[in-house]
């Protein structure tokens, strides 16, 4: 396997992505677990904090619904390999 298959992204590839989104948004990135994974395309979704939740379930969540409390992030999240 070359380089090229092996990672999603490079640094280049992932600045020019990033420049390209409102430069004002957070950055999250899923998690669990320990290790590192490649990641899909960065995105902006609606999220919630919800500082709360046990740590394996994240400190920010999808939003459902909109209201006072949600806000636009930029979430890199990683690929999740099936085993």
């Amino acid at each position: 396997m070359n380089e090229k298959e092996r990672f999603h992204f490079t640094v280049g590839q992932l600045v020019d992505i990033l420049k390209s989104l409102p430069q004002d948004l957070p950055v999250l990135t899923s998690g669990y677990e320990n290790g590192f994974e490649n990641f899909y395309q960065p995105g902006i979704i609606k999220v919630k904090h919800e500082p709360e939740n046990p740590y394996y379930d994240g400190e920010f969540q999808a939003a459902e619904d909109e209201d006072e409390e949600t806000f636009e992030a930029v979430v890199i999240r990683r690929v999740v390999r099936d085993e």
